[in-house]
């Protein structure tokens, strides 16, 4: 089988498996396209990224542009004469960049397109209730997610899966779909064909941190469903009054029970065994959480960690 030039462009874990199986495969990484190495934490610590870390470990070449039409990093592409670029994960491309490879440049994206365009695929596909998912490879044009399919995978979503678990079962999918697209464009065996019309598709745009706020007016089952959705990352969120102090609370998993309770909407009972949320239709059980200034914890101690309860309100 013909092996193929690569230019690799991605930033997270995500990316870095889809890198890992193009240079297990017999096809050829020749360079690899990332962010620019961050300051962060208390200690302003270098971070470099995983697809970073992982070229480095590997020799790749690793170009880190601020901007994507730098016209000396331009130069630097082209030498490398790929055949074709890999996207996963990364940022909104211009199109003298994407139209570069002789091939063209293809994206893997975490849903079954034209479903879930956008930043958070798996996200909403848990806080919509998907029994199913998938992920799909598409060659990249000036509109984001829009371009022609060239593969597309189901993934069955497991009942109480979060988004984290999700992500990583697709991450893996993900890359061997990456692997399998390159395999049929080196032996021109791919039909590429248009995204379907759909009249009204399913969207995951980017969430903002008041995104991730829980309504508890909502539904025991949508609520369920949109903190699975949020966990572990960025995290649902609530505010609950202790006192005269307003915390953020937030909450990575639980259970829900229907039930008919003649409760104010979004009220709690709180007790050193218990600790009950109103909702819509029934009660939630916070089983994971975390309160602002605290580590994560379970919910037995976090119960411990209070003595009076009857100060403890939803704010």
């Amino acid at each position: 089988m013909k092996s193929l030039k690569v230019v690799f462009l991605g930033t997270p874990e995500f990316a870095k498996t889809s890198l890992e199986a193009v240079h297990k495969s017999h096809h050829a990484v020749v360079g690899v396209v990332t962010v620019a190495d961050k300051a962060s934490g208390r200690g302003q610590k270098i971070n470099q990224s995983p697809v970073k870390i992982f070229a480095a470990e590997n020799n790749i070449p690793v170009f880190q542009p601020e901007k994507l039409r730098n016209p000396e990093f331009l130069d630097e592409l082209r030498k490398l004469d790929a055949d074709v670029f890999i996207v996963v994960a990364f940022r909104m491309m211009p199109r003298v960049l994407f139209e570069m490879p002789k091939m063209g440049t293809f994206n893997l994206h975490a849903s079954l397109l034209p479903d879930y365009r956008g930043a958070a695929p798996i996200n909403y596909a848990v806080i919509n209730g998907e029994e199913k998912t998938g992920a799909t490879t598409f060659f990249i044009n000036e509109k984001i997610d829009e371009g022609n399919i060239l593969l597309q995978e189901e993934l069955n979503v497991f009942p109480d899966e979060n988004a984290g678990a999700l992500h990583d079962r697709l991450m893996v999918m993900g890359s061997k779909l990456v692997v399998k697209t390159l395999d049929g464009l080196a032996e021109n065996s791919i039909q590429e064909k248009p995204q379907p019309e759909v009249e009204h598709p399913k969207n995951a745009y980017k969430i903002f941190k008041e995104d991730t706020r829980i309504d508890w007016t909502k539904t025991s089952k949508e609520v369920h469903q949109f903190i699975l959705g949020m966990s572990p990352y960025p995290a649902a969120f609530t505010t609950l009054k202790i006192g005269e102090e307003e915390k953020g609370l937030k909450i990575f998993g639980g259970k829900f029970e229907i039930e008919d309770h003649g409760k104010t909407i979004g009220s709690l009972d709180i007790s050193k065994n218990e600790f009950k949320i109103f909702t819509k239709d029934g009660i939630y059980f916070p089983l994971e959480l975390q309160l602002e200034g605290k580590k994560r914890m379970n919910i037995k101690d976090f119960l411990n960690g209070f003595r009076n309860f009857d100060e403890i309100k939803m704010a």
